[in-house]
């Protein structure tokens, strides 16, 4: 029996098909795409001409290698003829998923003079008077800079600048579709630590707020504790504080679901990172004590060598109080809860089935988690 793994929206692809015009054409189609494991979204017409059906099939897949399969095998149908087909997210991002749009008509004469010369000048003076001003006056006041260098984005690692773009500009518009603020990538040719800080300094004036954004451990957390001490406006680090707050919030809630204390659980974490370091200060100030961290040399505990990383060297000192040694594999075993923070396919069906019974599972790794949902169905 073949596998073809969970259908997704990522994988989504549109095909448009020509085929005769008769009964049962649809059904022939969407079984070849069941069997080899497509998902249908949708069918939409686009015309019926001379005994013929144009249509556009959007199919979920498991994989970009699934999708070309399903496309050969809907080929090799009598009659069909595949006229195209389309990657569905390739398709969002063309030309990029943002615009810069004005708030103000510019439809006479007195607009533009208001707008820009001569009348724009007297805003200038007021805000060289009083620079507070340019809060009020100036996009700043709800404008937010996503600033990158790419050195660590997603689970793709260090990609540059330019690659690390579409994750900036999504981040950018998740800001102004659920949060109603304006934001913009800003995605910089420099990975060192002391540039950076150097060019959000420089470009402060113009935000309201900074929000650094897939930045390798363990620089980042040397930006952002050296940039909230340069600068007068928000420093966050989506990394550090944003993964930390929802993982909190969900922790919260998966004890009191399933009637645990955090003083009484043991949590393993696969991830040394800014994440991984982020998350586990937390949950230490929620209350929870017995927490064993895992690199990719397996658990960190005091008396491990660690190098002059700083984020474990603080881990091996103030985590893992029964320092326990091994892989990820061997400390897993009677965990109440596993928090993944790392990279994908490190877990099993097998290796959860050794954690505590009702064990809460938060496999974050992005874009492919620890372990996968269907690897738990059951257990």
């Amino acid at each position: 029996m073949v596998t073809h793994g969970t259908p997704s929206a990522q994988y989504a692809i549109t095909m448009r098909l020509e085929y005769p015009h008769e009964p049962g054409g649809i059904a022939r189609i969407a079984g070849v795409i069941a069997a080899e494991g497509g998902a249908i979204r949708g069918i939409d017409l686009v015309h019926i001409q001379k005994k013929r059906s144009l249509r556009d099939y959007t199919i979920e897949c498991a994989s970009p290698e699934q999708a070309g399969r399903i496309s050969e095998a809907v080929g090799r149908i009598e009659g069909v003829d595949v006229k195209w087909m389309s990657d569905n997210t390739f398709l969002m991002h063309l030309g990029g998923k943002m615009e810069i749009r004005s708030k103000v008509a510019l439809k006479t004469r007195a607009d533009l003079s208001m707008a820009y010369t001569p009348g724009v000048a007297r805003v200038c003076t007021a805000i060289e008077r009083d620079p507070r001003v340019s809060f009020s006056l100036t996009i700043r006041k709800n404008c937010v800079g996503v600033i990158s260098d790419g050195s660590a984005v997603l689970g793709l690692g260090n990609i540059g600048p330019e690659a690390a773009m579409p994750v900036m500009e999504g981040k950018a518009i998740l800001f102004k579709e659920f949060g109603g603020v304006d934001a913009f990538p800003l995605c910089i040719a420099a990975q060192d630590a002391d540039e950076i800080i150097r060019f959000c300094e420089q470009v402060a004036p113009t935000l309201g707020a900074i929000n650094l954004e897939d930045i390798a451990a363990p620089k980042c957390v040397r930006i952002e504790e050296e940039l909230r001490k340069r600068l007068d406006i928000p420093v966050f680090h989506d990394d550090q504080h944003g993964t930390a707050i929802v993982v909190l919030a969900g922790t919260i809630n998966a004890l009191r679901l399933t009637g645990r204390k955090p003083a009484d659980i043991k949590l393993v974490v696969s991830g040394a990172g800014a994440a991984g370091l982020a998350c586990t200060r937390m949950l230490r100030k929620l209350g929870v004590r017995d927490i064993v961290v895992c690199d990719r040399q397996g658990a960190i505990y005091a008396g491990r060598d660690v190098g002059d990383n700083p984020l474990k060297q603080w881990l091996a000192a103030e985590t893992n109080p029964d320092r326990r040694k091994g892989s990820l594999k061997d400390v897993i075993a009677g965990a109440d809860m596993f928090l993944g923070l790392s990279a994908p396919g490190l877990l099993s069906r097998e290796d959860v089935a050794k954690m505590a019974p009702d064990s809460i599972i938060f496999a974050l790794a992005n874009p492919t988690p620890e372990i996968m949902p269907e690897e738990t169905e059951g257990l």
